[in-house]
Parts: structure tokens; C-alpha cells; sequence
């Protein structure tokens, strides 16, 4: 590989009228996949072509005038979903600041990108925002909305209790005020169990990062006062959380909302189905138990902010897990719950036959805080034996990446145990990087058939959280390589060619799943949302062009499964993100003016 001086521009419009082409005229080509968004500086930088083609590729100013760099494409690679082939084309050394496309001569020419210190500064800020636009019970001023401004919602001042979810205090059609909250997906209901391990995604990134989330000013109506903008969005969710707890005995409702979804057109101002705090959930009491917990941690920082915020969330987190430890195993079951209470509910379940590792969670947030070593002693085991990527049915590792972030403030018992969980959790990262290695996108996401499920997108955030947590305990960059891969993925380098977040990259999602987005007569979707992502199983109905797993999605609406948006995959992408940018420094991806 080597660089190519302007002046030899001409060279390269030989070669593309060799090939067929004007360099003028060369056509766009979506099958050239790549970050949409850019690059690094000093970081990895890789385009992946289809395998038919091979030769040289070259990097040029976006209107094709200037010749930067050119390269050899890579060897050819298989899929390990189909039967295609791949290339990489990879331009690593070119380090100006600027906005290029990638050109192969016989296959057109990229989307622009930027090469730029603060490259992902735009993607995670808009991440963060968008859990803004899912809040409920509130206006959305053009102030901070813009063109997505809209009257409020759901105010959730005069929610029933429904009869699954009656105690001797609150009987069935009990009215009790349960406000504020984010939607959690493309529907208007509030769940305490996503609700759980997103707002503790959120909480990790400000505990691991809160030197770059105190400087961030994400135009809220908050942002003002004295609190980072990132806890004041989790605040907004919080304070919902804490209406979810029956005062009488320290039960958690396992969700609010309305009998039925409703319809994708209805304007949040517009929906007026009653609705109701529904069944108390072991799993619900846990995931509030965890999440207080930590909260606590974090806002015992902000006392004068928030007098008394921090003492009053752990002692609900205690409640909530006294009540889960005198009901083990009061799980969630929508359809026996209908053939026993009216009226019935067909909204998400959120359903989960094993909540061991909601004990195990909650058991770990809580000593943290505490200190107290009964609740480290109620932890299953340090390291468990099966090391399983974060989802909200799955939340083990949640508790061990807390575990980790703390390992200083460890007391005897955890300490003696914690060179194990660093090495389970160091051994569960290579796994990752090793499977990037065999992949034809050079990304981790896709090293398994089995990543590619309903939410596969979070899955891909959540790895490029384990892969930061990796680089935190050892410094190795391989790990935080690999995790800045998955963002490529991301935004671009897939299967699909999509940016799969709303608002951001030339081939971007327009019609997603999103009942905000369907209602508001605006074009453009709401900015900064991470769609489902490719779903072989296509559970949603809709014609899909293809069952390879790697690119089963379709940009329409109808696809719930597939791209749909959700609090808890925006989750993984806003630490992912922030995690690049807060760390790019340290990590060596952007030189400091002294270097």
C-alpha cells in the first residue's frame, strides 16, 4: 500500500476508463460497506467489497478531484452465514482529518466518510438524546424536539391497578399516579424489566466515564442545572421506577400499560386506553433492586442536587429485594395471568422462566453500595460458570461488570475472588476477538449464527461492552480494536450496508417500527434510535427479501422484529459510543497537540 500525491490523479482516471468508468461520473455503490460515519485518525479503518471483485481501491476527496492513498483489497473471505465472499479493503495508514470516498474500479465508489478527531461525538450525543424523545408524560418543546416537538402523552397521573397486581392496600381499580418514564420501544408501555438493565447500561457508562459525561450539553430541558445531562435523562426514567413499588410491602409491578397495543398511527396526545400497573414479578422486584441500587451509588454524589434522592432509592432497592427473597419464583406469565384476571393483556411479557441471575445482579449492586457482605455472600457464584452476553432476560455479567469498575473498593471476601472473575471475564473477551478474526466483516458481531436474534443489534453493542470492560482490566488493545469494529458494524460495515441508527449515514433506517415516528407527520424518523437489526426468525410477517441470518431486515414499518426500535439497545450503543470517544486519547486513536 501506498500514498498517492493529488498530482497523480490522472493515473487513476486511466485506470477507471480502463475499467469502464469516468472518475468524473464514477457511479455510487452500495455494495462498498463501511462505517458511514468515519474513522479515527490513528485507528483502524476497513471497507469490506464483495469477493468477485479484486486489485486495487483507492481513497479520494469526496468529489473525486484528489487522490489520497490507494491499497491492494485483501484476500477472499467466506461468509459464515452464506455462500458469498469478501474482500477487505483496509486504508488504516491515511491519517488527514477530511471527508473521502473509498473508490474499486469496476464497482463504483462509497458513501462519504470523515476521518476526524471527535468522529463519533454527533452519533453518541444523538443516542443519548433520543431517550428524550421516548419520554412520556411530558410536552416536547421545538425548543429541544424540534421538528419532533409534540404535545405530551400518557401523563399516567390516574393509572388502575389491575387485579393481577391487587394487594390488601391497593385493590383492583386502585388509581394511583405512576408518571414520567421512557416508552420503551415502538409502543407507549413502561417495563420495569428493560427498564432494568437499560437504565443500568446508562448508569455503568457515566460511573466508567464521568469525566466526559460531566462536560456533555445535550440541549434538554435540564441542562441547565447542575446535574451531567446523562443523569438527568436517567433521572426522567427513575422517578418513574420508584411509582412501580406497592409502598405496603416493597413488590415491584412488572409493567404499565394498556390492555392492548395501541394502533401505530395514534399520536401519544392522542391515546386515551386506560391503563394499568399489571402482577408483581420476582424478576421486576430484582431488576428495581439492582438499578436503585446503583443509583444510589451514583447520586450519592449529588446530595445538594438531589437531597435525600440517593438514601430513598436504596432503601427501596432493600425492599424490593426482601420481597423477592420471600418470592423467589413469582414469574411472569401472561396467559395464565389472562385466563385468571380481566381484563386480559396482549402487551410485551418480558417473560422469564430462570431469574437466577437477577439474584445474582441485584445481590451484587447492593453490596456494592452497602458494603455489606451478606449480600455478596447471596451471589450465586464469582465467576459463574456460564459467562452470558448481557440481555434483559440475561443480566449476570451486569453485576460483575460493577464488580469490576469497583475492584478497589472490594472488601476481603470479593477480593479474594475477584482475580478469577477478571480472568472469566478477560477469557469471555477473547472468545470475541477471536470470532471477529473469522468473520467476512472483520467485526466480532456474526461469529455465531445465534447473534443474530430479534434485538441482534444490541447484541452487537452489548459485546463491544464486554470487549471495553476487557480493555479497562488489562490495557491490551485488542480488545478496544475489536470493540470499535463493532461499531463500524453498526454504522455500516454489515451485510445489510445499512447505519443502522436513525439519522445518521447515507443509507440509514426511514420507516422504522416506531409509533412516535409513524404519528408525527415529520419525514425524517426520530434521530439517534438503533433499530432491531437482522432477524433470521422474522417473527413480524412481513415479506422479508432473504432468511441468510446476517441480512434478514427490511426498512418498513411492519417489521417489529426486525426494525423495530428499543430503550435497551439504545442503551449498549450510547456506552459503546461514549466509551470510544471518551477513551479515543488514552487508546491512541487521536494524538494529543503535544504528541
Amino acid at each position: 500500500m501506498k500514498h498517492i500525491k493529488s498530482g497523480l490523479f490522472a493515473l487513476l482516471t486511466g485506470v477507471l476508463a480502463c475499467a469502464g468508468l469516468s472518475a468524473s461520473g464514477q457511479q455510487q455503490s452500495q455494495e462498498i460497506r463501511l462505517n458511514q460515519i468515519g474513522f479515527y485518525p490513528d485507528g483502524a479503518k476497513k471497507a469490506i467489497v464483495p469477493g468477485k471483485v479484486n486489485g486495487s481501491f483507492y481513497i479520494t476527496t469526496a468529489n473525486l478531484t484528489d487522490t489520497l492513498y490507494t491499497g491492494k483489497l485483501g484476500e477472499e473471505l467466506k461468509s459464515l452465514h452464506s455462500a458469498k465472499t469478501t474482500r477487505v479493503a483496509d486504508f488504516s495508514p491515511l491519517k488527514a482529518v477530511g471527508t473521502y470516498v473509498l473508490v474499486v474500479p469496476g464497482l463504483g465508489h462509497s458513501y462519504p466518510f470523515a476521518i476526524g478527531q471527535e468522529v463519533y461525538r454527533d452519533v453518541a450525543h444523538a443516542a443519548i438524546k433520543a431517550f428524550y424523545f421516548q419520554r412520556a408524560s411530558t410536552d416536547l418543546g421545538k425548543e429541544h424536539a424540534g421538528q419532533w416537538s409534540r404535545p405530551g402523552g400518557h401523563p399516567d397521573n390516574k393509572v388502575l391497578v389491575h387485579a393481577s397486581a391487587a394487594s390488601k392496600g391497593r385493590p383492583a381499580e386502585t388509581i394511583i399516579s405512576s408518571t414520567k418514564g421512557w416508552y420503551d420501544a415502538g409502543d407507549y408501555n413502561k417495563y420495569i424489566v428493560n427498564s432494568g438493565i437499560t437504565t443500568a447500561t446508562m448508569l455503568s457508562a457515566y460511573e466508567d466515564f464521568p469525566a466526559y459525561f460531566n462536560t456533555l450539553h445535550l440541549q434538554l430541558p435540564e441542562s441547565n442545572n447542575t446535574l451531567p445531562d446523562l443523569l438527568d435523562e436517567s433521572l426522567w426514567n427513575l422517578r418513574w421506577m420508584l411509582t412501580m413499588q406497592d409502598p405496603e410491602d416493597g413488590g415491584v409491578y412488572h409493567k404499565l400499560t394498556t390492555p392492548e397495543f395501541e394502533g401505530m398511527s395514534t399520536k401519544p396526545s392522542e391515546a386515551n386506553a386506560p391503563r394499568y400497573v399489571v402482577k408483581k414479578s420476582t424478576a421486576a422486584a430484582l431488576n428495581f433492586a439492582a438499578v436503585m441500587a446503583q443509583a444510589s451509588r451514583v447520586f450519592s454524589k449529588y446530595e445538594k442536587e438531589l437531597p435525600g434522592f440517593a438514601d430513598s432509592s436504596l432503601v427501596a432497592a432493600k425492599a424490593a429485594w426482601q420481597w423477592a427473597r420471600k418470592n423467589p419464583t413469582v414469574l411472569y406469565d401472561q396467559p395464565a395471568m389472562n385466563k385468571q384476571f380481566n381484563p386480559d393483556v396482549n402487551t410485551g411479557a418480558y417473560d422469564d422462566n430462570d431469574v437466577s441471575d437477577e439474584f445474582d445482579w441485584a445481590a451484587a449492586e447492593l453490596y456494592l453500595t452497602t458494603k455489606d457482605e451478606v449480600y455478596y455472600k447471596a451471589i450465586k457464584a464469582v465467576p459463574h460458570k456460564n459467562m452470558e452476553l448481557p440481555s434483559w432476560g440475561q443480566v449476570r455479567l451486569l453485576g460483575y461488570y460493577s464488580l469490576a469498575r469497583h475492584q478497589q473498593d472490594l472488601t476481603p471476601a470479593a477480593r479474594k475472588d475477584f482475580p478469577k472473575l477478571k480472568a472469566a471475564l478477560v477469557a469471555f473477551a477473547d472468545q470475541l476477538v477471536k470470532a471477529g478474526e473469522k468473520t467476512s466483516y472483520k467485526v466480532p458481531m456474526g461469529g455465531k449464527a445465534s447473534d443474530f436474534v430479534w434485538g441482534s443489534n444490541a447484541v452487537a453493542g452489548n459485546q463491544g461492552i464486554a470487549l471495553v470492560q476487557a480493555y479497562r482490566l488489562t490495557k491490551d488493545q485488542r480488545y478496544l480494536n475489536s470493540a470499535l469494529a463493532n461499531l463500524d458494524y453498526l454504522l455500516g460495515r454489515n451485510a445489510t450496508g445499512y447505519s443502522f441508527l436513525t439519522g445518521f449515514g447515507s443509507k440509514t433506517p426511514m420507516f422504522p417500527h416506531h409509533r412516535l415516528s409513524v404519528s408525527d407527520e415529520v419525514k425524517e424518523p426520530v434521530p439517534g434510535l438503533l433499530v432491531g437489526g437482522p432477524n433470521p426468525g422474522q417473527q413480524d410477517g412481513c415479506t422479508y427479501h432473504t432468511k441468510i441470518a446476517d441480512e434478514s431486515y427490511i426498512d418498513e414499518e411492519c417489521s417489529y422484529a426486525a426494525n423495530e426500535i428499543a430503550i435497551n439497545w439504545n442503551a449498549p450503543f450510547v456506552y459503546l459510543a461514549s466509551a470510544l470517544e471518551a477513551m479515543k486519547h488514552e487508546a491512541g486513536y487521536v494524538q494529543t497537540k503535544n504528541k
